[in-house]
Order: C-alpha cells, then sequence, then structure tokens
C-alpha cells in the first residue's frame, strides 16, 4: 500500500511515498523548490528577458514569491492579464487586483488573446509533474491508496473582516468540534467553503488514481514532529512550528490541545518567540498578546500550568526557520539561567519532511482501512523490514 504525501512551503515542497512494505526510512522522498517560488523564478526570468505580457490562468496558489513577483511584472508596466480564479492568489477581494493595474479577463476573452501573450497556470499542486518525476526513476504511482497534500490557508474572509481573526476564529471552532491536530485534515469532499485554497488544491488536482486528502500545513509539521523518538515519549509538550511566514506553537497534552499561538516569523525574534511560550506553559496567554502584535492570535484551552525544567528539553522545534533557536547561549544556559532549552525533532532522521508524516497520521485518521499499516509504521518505525529493492 502506498500513499503520496506532499507538504507544500513557501520555500520548498516536500514530497513522501510511503510503502507499507518498507521501513518508513527506506520511502522515497523528494524536496523541491514550491510552487510560488516556481512561479517567481519563471516571471522574473521573463521580466529581464522578453518583457512580453503574461497571462496566469488557473487556481489560487501560496502568494508570497509568486504575489511578490506577479506585481513587480506590472508596476514594470508591462501587461497582466489574470483569470478572476487566478487573482484570488493577490487577494480575495478582486477589486484591489485590478487597483495594481492588473486586468481581470474571462476564460473566453484569455483564449481570445494574442499568442505573443506568454502563458502560465497557476496551481499549488501538480500531481502530472510529480508522478513524472517518480516515473523517471522508475517508480510508479499508478496504484497509489490515497494522496494527502498540505498547504497554508488563511481562508477567504468577508470584506472588511480581518483574515488574521478569520483564520484564528476557524482555527477554534476546528479545536473545540474535535479536539486533535488531525481535525485540519479534511477528504477533498468534505473541505469548508470558507477554506478556499484547500479547495483550489482540490480544484487543481485533475483526475486522481486514489482518494484525496488536504490539510493545513502547520498542524500536520506539528503532528508529524510527534513521531520523533524522544517526542512521542512526552505526554505533555509543547511543539513550534518555525515557518518561513507563519510561527505556530501547540502545546498538547493527554486530552488532546491545551493552547495554541500563530504570529508572523518575520515580527518576532527569540526573545519574544520564548515569552510567548512561557505565557502558553503558564496559561496567561491571551489573543491579544499576539493579535495586537500583527500576529493572528492566541488560544487557550487549560488552566493548568505546564512546568519547564522536569526533562532535558523545554520546547520542541521544528520548521525551515528554526534556526531561531540556534543560538550559541542556548549550549550553555539552562532554563533556570533564563533560555528555553529547544530539541530540534527528527522524525525518522529528517525534519523537512515532518509535515508529510503528519498527513500520513491525518489520512489514516480520515481513512480508518489504510489505519491499521500506517500508524504502525509511524510507531515502531518500520514496515514489514523491507529495502527498496525487494519488490524489484
Amino acid at each position: 500500500m502506498k500513499i503520496l504525501t506532499v507538504d507544500i512551503g513557501t520555500g520548498t515542497q516536500d514530497i513522501f511515498l510511503y510503502d507499507s512494505n518498507l521501513d518508513i526510512e527506506n520511502g522515497f522522498k523528494l524536496v523541491l523548490p514550491s510552487p510560488t517560488m516556481m512561479v517567481h523564478r519563471h516571471l522574473k526570468r521573463a521580466l529581464h528577458a522578453s518583457r512580453t505580457p503574461i497571462l496566469l490562468t488557473g487556481h489560487q496558489m501560496g502568494g508570497g514569491p509568486s504575489a511578490w513577483a506577479i506585481e513587480e511584472y506590472a508596476r514594470a508596466g508591462i501587461p497582466v492579464y489574470m483569470t478572476p480564479s487566478a487573482a484570488t492568489t493577490l487577494n480575495d477581494e478582486l477589486d484591489k487586483v485590478e487597483a495594481l493595474g492588473i486586468k481581470l479577463v474571462s476564460e473566453d476573452e484569455a483564449h481570445g488573446l494574442p499568442s505573443t501573450v506568454n502563458r502560465l497556470e497557476l496551481k499549488d499542486f501538480d500531481f502530472q509533474l510529480i508522478s513524472k518525476t517518480f516515473r523517471d526513476y522508475g517508480v510508479s504511482l499508478d496504484d497509489l491508496s490515497a494522496i494527502a497534500v498540505a498547504v497554508f490557508d488563511h481562508g477567504n474572509a468577508p470584506a472588511g473582516v480581518s483574515d488574521r481573526q478569520f483564520r484564528f476564529d476557524y482555527l477554534d471552532k476546528r479545536i473545540r468540534e474535535k479536539n486533535s491536530l488531525g481535525s485540519f485534515a479534511f477528504p477533498s469532499s468534505n473541505i469548508p467553503k470558507i477554506m478556499t485554497r484547500l479547495q483550489s488544491v482540490a480544484d487543481s488536482a485533475g483526475e486522481l488514481p486514489c482518494p484525496l486528502v488536504v490539510m493545513d500545513t502547520a498542524p500536520a509539521a506539528v503532528l508529524g514532529a510527534g513521531f520523533d523518538q524522544k517526542v512521542s515519549m512526552r505526554k505533555q509538550k509543547i511543539i513550534c512550528n518555525v515557518g518561513n511566514f507563519h510561527t505556530l506553537a501547540f502545546r498538547l497534552g493527554e486530552k488532546g490541545i491545551e493552547g495554541v499561538f500563530e504570529h508572523h516569523t518575520g515580527e518576532i525574534d527569540l526573545t519574544k518567540l520564548e515569552g510567548l511560550i512561557r505565557k502558553l506553559a503558564d496559561g496567561s496567554l491571551k489573543h491579544e498578546d499576539v493579535f495586537d502584535d500583527m500576529g493572528h492570535g492566541a488560544l487557550m484551552y487549560a488552566d493548568e500550568v505546564f512546568e519547564f525544567g522536569k526533562d532535558e528539553f523545554d520546547v520542541v522545534v521544528t520548521g525551515p526557520r528554526r534556526s531561531m533557536f540556534q543560538t550559541a547561549d542556548h549550549r550553555s544556559l539552562s532554563t533556570v539561567n533564563g533560555r528555553l532549552r529547544p530539541y530540534f525533532a527528527v522524525p525518522f532522521g529528517d525534519m523537512m519532511i515532518a509535515g508529510c508524516f503528519g498527513l500520513l497520521a491525518a489520512t489514516a485518521e480520515i481513512m480508518p482501512e489504510l489505519a491499521e499499516s500506517v500508524i504502525g509504521s509511524l510507531r515502531g518505525g518500520r514496515g514489514r523490514g523491507g529495502t527498496p529493492w525487494d519488490n524489484v
């Protein structure tokens, strides 16, 4: 049984092919440029070379680098055309897209543009490209049991409503309905209507050989980090995912999620981050502590105090910007002397694909028929003791 997992971030898309016949460490993996970075590079090359008008079609995808490049293209005075579905990559309020000097066109109008206009399709998940990459190495994806994809989704906030507040209201609702990290994953047939980027992943996937599961990236990374051998032994823990754009920390206990906060990575430094984690631990963290500092917010579901200093580390850290914790004083200072002691999670020896392991666990929760094999592998780290050449 095989499951393809794809964790799509700002810098990279991290891909892991789970095979129940193999030890999990022997699963094939790829770390490739993210789709938003691919669009960014394409447009930057075009901007400095041909400077031809461009038409962007397709679906809503991750912004950041792709959005910056599209806006730079428009500022250079080069015609930029976008279909409405693609334009939501920049903003759900399309009048704000047009205010950037971008012309919105219907699908029919797009077909009628001159052949000299450069065309580029926007989408986060390209199964055909991933399948071709594996196929070029002699690995077929025709026999998959499931595909799981993670992206970050602010949600489609109504006009005049803060997207930061809107996302946190959504997180609160999910946690109250089902207190587990797996509550942020959905079968493609049951995605909340407000989660438009998750829906765009499903819409752009095309015809797939198996069911599709979609999930938010940060809970996937935190869930995956929990399968690190040392982390899994802790009944209560704080796991912090330091992403390129967003930093999110979950306080987890035996009953599930005890608290969470999410901030913009660019707005914090180590001192501020540790202060938030301490408040998350003692239960004093308030929503406005984060929201009023240009972050998304905070939620607390437990009054008990999480005590530091009882074990060899205080906070579990993962994510592409985890180096924020890798300062010289962490090597010598203890919690008592003022610094939290981080543990850098490496589930099955690989931090980069922690989100993929979280996707696996969430998929097993959504598709119980896969659970025995998947959870057995994640908890024990072994399939049937196989190696990649066993099935050759």
